[in-house]
Parts: C-alpha cells; sequence; structure tokens
C-alpha cells in the first residue's frame, strides 16, 4: 500500500487553505493517500464551513480567520504543528463512518506522539467547555496530554474523496516536530504496512493552489459568507 507525504513548511493562510482542497480536488485522480504536514508563516485561525463568521470574530483575536473546507470549530494556528490527509474514494478509509476515521486517526497520532517521547493518549468521553471552539474542552477520541486536548481534527467527505485537517497545539517545552513527523510514518507503516512515497506537486497543481489561495479562502465572500 503505496502512500504519499511531503512537508510544505511554512504557508500563508489562504495558501494553506487552498492547497488542503487541491488535495482534495485530486484526490481520485491521484488514487494514493496524501499526508501533508505544513505551518504558518503568520498567525491565524481557521473554522468550520458551517460557522458564523459574526461568532468567530467574537471569540479570538487572531486575524486572517480562514473558513476551512470541513467541517469542525475555531482552530488558532500560531505554533501549532498541523497536518491534512486526503484519501481517494477507492480507499478503505474513505467508507468509514466519520466516528471511526477519527478515532482510527488519532489512535495513529497518539501513538506517533509518544513514540515521540510526548506522553498523550485518547479522551474516552467528550468534555466540551465552549460550543464552536475547538481547543476548548475535548471531544470523544480527542488526544490528550494530562488531561488537556492537545490534538482535533476535522473531516469532509466528497465525492472527490476524503479531506481531514488536524493541528496539534500546546505541546511541552522540548517536544520536536521532526520527531514526530518520522515516527507518523514509521506508526503507519508499522500499523497498515504503508510504503511511503516523498511527493512533489506538479506545477500544474501548484498553479491550482494559488487560484485557490487568491480567488477563494483570501476573499471576504468566502470567508464571511455565513
Amino acid at each position: 500500500m503505496t502512500w504519499r507525504h511531503l512537508d510544505t513548511g511554512p504557508g500563508e493562510p489562504a495558501f494553506n487553505m487552498g492547497f488542503d482542497e487541491a488535495l482534495l480536488e485530486s484526490a481520485t485522480a491521484s488514487a494514493s493517500p496524501v499526508l501533508r504536514f505544513y505551518s504558518w508563516t503568520e498567525p491565524a485561525a481557521t473554522f468550520g464551513y458551517f460557522q458564523k463568521y459574526a461568532e468567530i470574530a467574537a471569540w479570538t483575536p487572531l486575524r486572517p480567520l480562514i473558513r476551512r473546507t470541513t467541517g469542525g470549530g475555531l482552530v488558532p494556528h500560531e505554533a501549532d504543528w498541523t497536518y491534512s490527509l486526503v484519501f481517494p474514494p477507492t480507499h478503505p478509509w474513505y467508507h468509514l463512518r466519520a466516528s471511526e476515521s477519527y478515532l482510527r486517526l488519532h489512535q495513529w497520532l497518539a501513538r506517533a506522539l509518544v513514540a515521540a517521547d510526548v506522553p498523550a493518549e485518547l479522551a474516552l468521553v467528550g468534555r466540551k467547555e465552549i460550543p464552536g471552539q475547538c481547543f476548548a474542552g475535548a471531544e470523544q477520541f480527542d488526544v490528550l496530554l494530562s488531561g488537556r486536548k492537545v490534538a482535533g481534527a476535522a473531516q469532509r467527505r466528497a465525492r472527490e474523496g476524503l479531506l481531514i485537517q488536524g493541528s496539534v497545539q500546546s505541546l511541552p517545552a522540548g517536544a520536536n516536530r521532526a520527531n514526530w513527523r518520522t515516527q507518523m510514518l514509521i506508526c503507519a507503516d508499522a500499523t497498515w504496512q504503508v510504503a511511503w512515497e516523498k511527493w512533489s506537486p506538479p506545477a500544474s497543481f501548484a498553479e491550482r493552489v494559488r487560484e485557490l489561495a487568491a480567488a477563494k479562502f483570501s476573499q471576504t465572500s468566502h470567508n464571511q459568507r455565513r
């Protein structure tokens, strides 16, 4: 089973969301799952596709505010470790129920964090404290550290494939991002016998990312549509 991976490094907020949507658009044609690691050139916040902009704007001073392709709640992005996963419709993961997908993802993520010397565990029950804010409280199967939520994710299943966007936050001093990335690959291989292939997007893909960033994710008409 061959999966692709890449680390796109720091990106502008609209670019990051455009890249993930371009991955979703191309999922059927690529036929292989893709794992992307990335970070941010500036502080920002993303929020779920169905959330109301006015509520989000009142909850956080972070700007820009970008409406994600996926659902979920408000996620601040400053020093977090962010990643996305895309599966084509032919992959078994695509056909999991949302709760099953969430559990499988966070079992994998927690194993990788533990292997990277971060003693993470799964939340067995939910503890939602502030509606609509992803990192206030915890939902079942979120990733915890000393009882505090440190990782969450949002999903969107479309005709083209399944997109998952995840964030790991507020880790202890000394947590090593490069080690965690490596362990994500190792744990997937150990669990599902994944053969990893490093991927470099073609020029046409990069152009589509720029189009989505400029015409959609940087536009008020998209971000404030609700």
